[in-house]
């Protein structure tokens, strides 16, 4: 898709509003509240050539679908201190081992409650976003521009609509209509919306796809974030695709998004997820009209299901006490050598394991 095809194709979404219909109810996918359950996230770091680490934490506090609770850390660092991002709120555990440390290693545990989230998109009695958190969320980051052809692509898409729900409703359907999920990138992807759309590659993976989501509706004035974080445990409605497939989660990290409304507040999307159950819902490669997908597409704007953990919603995030540049965002842990940041995508460079489980009792 070259440049000329994303603006023909932001026009026609826009004007069509592509939305999908269920034939029948037959998948049922209906992440409604239903009570908090409980979750303990374990990270266990062993970066063989490292002296320090930064360790995201799921910390991040939603009245309504997440509450976290205590952390707790052991291992043979000299100094292991909660630190946070102080311009975007990101917690995490910065490690530091002494020199001739051999065998580093520290395990972090967070014990956290979170149950599902569904809303009716524009409707509701939410208190209005201050002035300071609508500022902050129509900016600009690193990697997601609100201008130039972000903005000339969405303006297409919602022409016409004055509510921002519709306006919202429509860049969703579109990202959806539009996009594809690339397995081939690695980890979650870099989320660099200017690439996307200038090259017209519309392709990644969450942290990708859900970042222009969140771009392009902050390009025409709606409030968006992007939530980073984990899947725990596998889903309750039988996706595959939306769920950690073990206790060993990993490489179960997932970005979601968040758009806010009047009335419904912060309101959950995840036009990203929609077109995992197309590419990777058994038995894969979906179609547009498959059940499951149709069920996917309709329920994930306004609903998500509670078996993930937000870390944060940081971009360009500068780690305490580094001279790297800023990464751009937070959802795998992170170490570094006296060259600087390793790889924490490759478990040669960088050893670490996460496991999640539930309190049942």
């Amino acid at each position: 898709m070259n440049r000329r095809d994303v603006l023909k194709a932001g026009v026609a979404a826009g004007a069509l509003g592509l939305a999908p219909r269920l034939a029948s109810a037959q998948v049922n996918f209906s992440p409604t509240p239903r009570g908090w359950r409980t979750f303990v996230l374990t990270t266990k770091v062993e970066p063989v050539f490292a002296t320090r680490a930064w360790i995201p934490l799921p910390t991040f506090v939603a009245s309504d679908w997440q509450q976290p609770g205590a952390t707790s850390w052991t291992g043979n660092a000299k100094r292991a201190e909660r630190v946070g991002d102080p311009r975007h709120g990101a917690e995490m555990l910065e490690v530091e081992w002494a020199a001739d440390q051999q065998n580093p290693v520290l395990e972090v545990t967070t014990q956290v409650r979170t149950q599902n989230r569904s809303v009716r998109p524009g409707q509701g009695s939410v208190a209005p976003l201050s002035e300071d958190e609508r500022r902050f969320n129509l900016k600009a980051t690193a990697l997601l521009p609100v201008d130039g052809l972000v903005k000339e692509t969405a303006e297409g898409i919602v022409r016409g609509k004055t509510k921002d729900v519709d306006k919202a409703h429509a860049l969703y359907e579109w990202v959806v209509a539009n996009t594809f999920r690339n397995a081939k990138v690695r980890g979650c992807g870099v989320g660099d919306v200017s690439w996307m759309i200038k090259t017209g590659n519309l392709n990644g993976k969450c942290a990708d796809l859900n970042a222009l989501f969140v771009a392009m509706c902050r390009s025409v004035g709606v409030p968006a974030r992007d939530l980073y974080g984990i899947r725990v445990v596998p889903s309750e409605f039988g996706y595959k695709s939306l769920g950690a497939g073990s206790a060993n989660v990993t490489k179960a990290q997932h970005c979601r998004a968040d758009v806010w409304l009047a009335g419904s507040g912060w309101t959950p999307a995840d036009p990203a997820d929609v077109r995992k159950v197309v590419l990777e819902e058994p038995p894969t490669n979906n179609s547009m009209t498959d059940l499951k997908v149709m069920a996917a597409r309709r329920t994930l704007f306004g609903a998500w299901e509670g078996n993930w953990l937000a870390f944060n919603t940081a971009h360009d995030v500068k780690l305490p006490g580094s001279n790297e540049d800023p990464l751009p965002f937070l959802m795998y842990p992170q170490a570094a050598d006296k060259q600087g940041l390793i790889d924490s995508l490759d478990p040669e460079a960088f050893k670490y394991t996460i496991t999640a489980r539930e309190l049942t009792s």
